[in-house]
């Protein structure tokens, strides 16, 4: 089967970047050259990243990272699709590359103790260890490991009121328990196991390579995932073995279809889902249903709608 022409490539990486302003354009200028496209942001804290192009041009925009000493540990994640997935290149300047909205976060100090998928199942099942998702609960809902915290949380920053309010993370006989934390690809269980290092937990471990690493290192048979995980990719989700579930995305609200939404009368493709059929007025459904429109006849052109959606790195 030969392999599709576009190249996706997802990485992150926490590092002090004093002159990220002035590293802008330069990338940008970078990328284009190579037509690649895509989202970049860079903060102090470091880069969060999805582009795709031609797949040597998407090397060199690795390898040209990679030059810089600040980026020589960065690691990267491949997916491949028949159409380009992006229809321009963006560099964004942003205060933090995953928005948690406490000043002072910083995990490339900070961050909890990092555990190998091998070795993941043998933590979160020590009943010492209070098991927390991190991720929104739109993402929960499809699947989730054995034991786990659900915050119920609708964006990454809730998670810091949950933290401070949470029972299951109240202090017994005078010390806070064992904390195990995880996300989809590590960046955002890194960030908030600084947040729980300043809140005085000394005990924090999180899944290194997030979810995705571990569904491609630990065999089904041994697995404690139950489920499927969402991607910010046009996979939507992806099962244990890392393929396609066929779930798909509501394209107004940009979440994932619950079981059955397709047959409930709330449902119209591009306008409006079951989670989001009465957050819109009239209006807002007329614009939507002119976007899909113009998404249908991009997409029987091959082309990329340019309201397509860029999602960074999670």
């Amino acid at each position: 089967m030969p392999i599709p022409p576009y190249l996706t490539a997802a990485f992150y990486l926490f590092v002090d970047l004093p002159d990220y302003i002035a590293r802008r354009q330069v990338l940008l200028d970078f990328c284009e050259r190579h037509e690649v496209k895509g989202l970049i942001l860079l903060a102090r804290e470091g880069i969060n990243s999805t582009i795709a192009g031609q797949p040597d041009n998407v090397h060199a925009v690795l390898a040209y990272l990679r030059a810089d000493p600040k980026f020589a540990t960065l690691q990267h994640k491949e997916s491949w699709s028949d159409v380009p997935p992006f229809h321009r290149m963006k560099v964004r300047l942003k205060k933090e590359i995953v928005t948690l909205g406490v000043p002072g976060i910083s995990p490339i100090h900070m961050a909890g103790t990092y555990v190998k998928p091998s070795d993941w199942n043998t933590l979160i099942s020590d009943p010492d260890v209070v098991l927390i998702d991190t991720r929104n609960d739109y993402e929960v809902e499809l699947g989730t490991f054995t034991g786990a915290i659900d915050p119920k949380i609708k964006t990454f920053s809730a998670l810091v009121k949950w933290v401070d309010e949470a029972e299951a993370l109240a202090a017994q006989t005078g010390k806070k328990p064992k904390v195990a934390m995880f996300c989809t690809g590590g960046i955002r269980c890194e960030k908030s196991t600084a947040l729980m290092r300043t809140k005085g937990f000394e005990e924090v471990y999180h899944l290194e390579g997030g979810i995705l690493k571990y569904l491609e290192e630990v065999p089904p048979e041994q697995s404690q995932w139950h489920g499927e995980c969402f991607v910010f990719d046009d996979r939507v989700s992806v099962d244990h073995h890392l393929k396609r579930s066929g779930r798909q995305l509501c394209h107004n609200c940009r979440d994932p279809l619950p079981d059955g939404a397709m047959q409930s009368p709330e449902f119209e493709k591009g306008v409006s889902c079951p989670r989001c059929f009465s957050k819109g007025d009239e209006e807002h459904k007329r614009r939507a249903r002119e976007r899909q429109k113009q998404y249908e006849l991009a997409k029987a052109r091959r082309e990329l709608h340019i309201g397509s959606k860029i999602a960074p790195h999670k």
